[in-house]
């Protein structure tokens, strides 16, 4: 009971009944930091969110075109044995596909326009283990890469960047049948100077991978006109699927023994590490700036309770001439407090999952409501606002906003703990 009449005092002292004008301040100072903390988890969950849905859709999509493992060697050497490596690679239990690659930078040409590519040498059946390319085609298949056809299968975008202009001036996509030149950075010195290696390739297939980078920069032939082509200036060997991508560098780490000298191991984390890096503290800073907000709020949750306890100077003598301890008019309103910033948790965190979940329905109706795009494909790689809610996530923002708001209740419980009753009421 003793414990009762905290809790039910602080709940009324957080309504701030009453219809003395200063009684509705108080109650609009309390009401308004109740809803800033409830902004700033409301914008914590949601900006995190948006980013976890961002590095998730960007990594899916990055690889649904890039291994997640990759066993290479000098030149062209292992893609002679790929068969063996892949064998070898398949016996840990994480380990469902292979597929040989050869993979090296290129130059395409048509007409005037040049363009540099990531050319990579595949081979059809095996690829379709390893990636979702033949899943991707917009235009043709990618079982007519065949060895000594010399063609191509190109991205939407790089197909729209190396159209020409037609006689009508409108601006025509590279479509299947079209030829395109492929140069390799290797060549030959002659007398007359260097010559760098070309060779013709016919357009057998566009696909859309839903990432602009790319879809403008990435080329796919056989993985025999490549090694024909680029010879020992190219990267080959086995391109690895495995079960649980995120498992990939524990994977890499057993791997690496079971294979002879010389040959080389990375997976899609050590590939990308600087993007990866950059998102992980993007995210950190986003936190900490938005994390603020809800800082602000909490400085004016104490503001409020200094003015709570200074219009209660009164009521608390009157409770400590009753036999009230000081430590219960403490917990009074740090029961106050806690309740003000639980509440606005509470809202913030209902608010926020509620923008999270929906976010894919609230941005599109924003954009066509206000004729804006906030996710130009050239600049983000993707073209939807995606959203990816996380438990530990919303517990560590829900955690952080009342950790905070419990300690602005300490400076003025004890202010009022402090209170003399003999001081007050001679004043009174």
């Amino acid at each position: 009971m003793k414990k009762l009449y905290e809790l039910w005092i602080g709940w009324r002292y957080t309504r701030a009944g009453g219809g003395r004008r200063r009684d509705r301040f108080l109650s609009f100072i309390s009401a308004s930091s109740m809803v800033g903390i409830a902004l700033g988890v409301a914008a914590l969950i949601i900006v995190m969110s948006v980013m976890n849905g961002f590095q998730k859709d960007v990594r899916d999509r990055m690889l649904s075109v890039l291994p997640h493992i990759e066993i290479y060697g000098p030149g062209t050497t292992a893609l002679a044995n790929w068969e063996q490596l892949a064998q070898i690679a398949a016996r840990h239990p994480q380990v469902r596909a292979g597929a040989p690659y050869v993979s090296a930078q290129a130059m395409l040409a048509r007409e005037q326009t040049l363009r540099g590519v990531q050319v990579n040498g595949i081979d059809p059946q095996a690829e379709r283990g390893v990636s979702e390319v033949a899943d991707q085609m917009i235009a043709g298949a990618i079982d007519a890469l065949q060895p000594g056809s010399y063609e191509v299968v190109i991205g939407a975008a790089l197909a729209q960047a190396m159209g020409s202009v037609g006689p009508d001036g409108m601006v025509r996509s590279l479509s299947i049948g079209d030829q395109v030149l492929l140069m390799a950075p290797q060549g030959t010195m002659s007398p007359a100077g260097f010559s760098p290696r070309m060779r013709q390739f016919t357009v057998a297939g566009i696909f859309s991978s839903g990432h602009y980078e790319y879809d403008s920069s990435l080329a796919f032939v056989n993985v025999q006109d490549a090694a024909t082509l680029f010879r020992d200036g190219a990267r080959a060997g086995v391109r690895l699927h495995i079960a649980d991508m995120m498992q990939a560098p524990r994977v890499v780490a057993e791997l690496a023994p079971t294979f002879p000298p010389g040959l080389r191991l990375s997976d899609w984390s050590q590939n990308n590490r600087t993007w990866f890096a950059a998102v992980q503290t993007e995210k950190r800073m986003m936190f900490i700036i938005l994390g603020l907000i809800v800082a602000v709020a909490a400085f004016n949750l104490l503001s409020s309770l200094v003015m709570a306890v200074n219009d209660k100077q009164s009521d608390i003598a009157i409770l400590r001439t009753l036999g009230a301890p000081p430590g219960a008019i403490a917990r009074i309103f740090i029961v106050q407090g806690a309740l003000i910033g639980l509440i606005g948790t509470v809202l913030g965190v209902a608010g926020g999952m509620l923008v999270a979940y929906n976010i894919d329905v609230i941005v599109p109706f924003i954009e066509r409501v206000f004729n804006v795009e906030f996710l130009p494909q050239q600049i983000y790689f993707i073209t939807q606002l995606p959203s990816d809610p996380r438990a530990d996530d919303i517990v560590a923002v829900a955690a952080t906003a009342l950790a905070l708001s419990l300690l602005a209740t300490l400076y003025p419980s004890w202010r009022a703990s402090r209170l003399q009753p003999a001081e007050v009421l001679r004043h009174d």
